[in-house]
């Protein structure tokens, strides 16, 4: 009889060691404020222009366009690239450090078993790339950027993942996307 009250005291005492977390996930770190910019006089410019001048934008910069919805008013864009020399210095199936590497075991059984094997040079695999994506968002004559990068090593794996809407890539590209539309509205 003593044993079901015990245990549902523990039982109420480790519930009590959950929480709830203080705060929605968000993206670490903010996105600066350059990544929010006015696209022209709010309501004389149509959504679907500053799509076509983001689109334009991102493909002379190399992004390849994954989704839009003009309806939205959203893009989305990645490109990749290969990246040479990314490695971990202690991971030795980058072939980095020593080239060389040799193994063995011995056994005892039903008979006496010695093995030893070796290997040489790096592991097979794809090369480490580096993938960035890129989401906009045209609304009420305001123009949302959100950019990030992620890392994979050679095995495909992810390595590395933050935000990188940054006051200098979201600088440069409020630049050219006014010299875009401006040229387009020129012509």
């Amino acid at each position: 009889m003593k044993a079901i009250p015990l245990s549902i005291t523990c039982l109420l005492a480790l519930a009590g060691c959950q929480t709830v977390p203080d705060r929605l996930p968000q993206a670490e770190p903010a996105p600066a404020a350059a990544c929010y910019f006015p696209t022209g006089p709010a309501g004389q410019v149509e959504t679907l222009s500053v799509v076509t001048d983001s689109i334009d934008v991102l493909e002379a910069w190399g992004f390849a366009l994954e989704t839009t919805d003009t309806e939205l008013g959203l893009v989305s864009a990645s490109r990749e690239q290969e990246l040479i020399g990314y490695y971990d210095r202690y991971d030795y199936d980058y072939g980095y450090g020593s080239g060389f590497r040799l193994f063995g075991g011995f056994g005892i059984g039903r008979g006496v078993g010695i093995g030893v094997g070796g290997s040489f040079g790096p592991a097979f695999g794809q090369q480490p790339v580096e993938v960035e994506r890129v989401s906009l968002l045209a609304r009420d004559g305001h123009l949302r950027i959100s950019r990030d990068i992620r890392r994979f090593d050679h095995l495909g794996e992810l390595r590395e993942s933050y935000s990188a809407s940054n006051d200098d890539f979201c600088r440069r590209f409020q630049e050219t996307f006014e010299q875009t539309a401006s040229t387009q509205g020129a012509s």
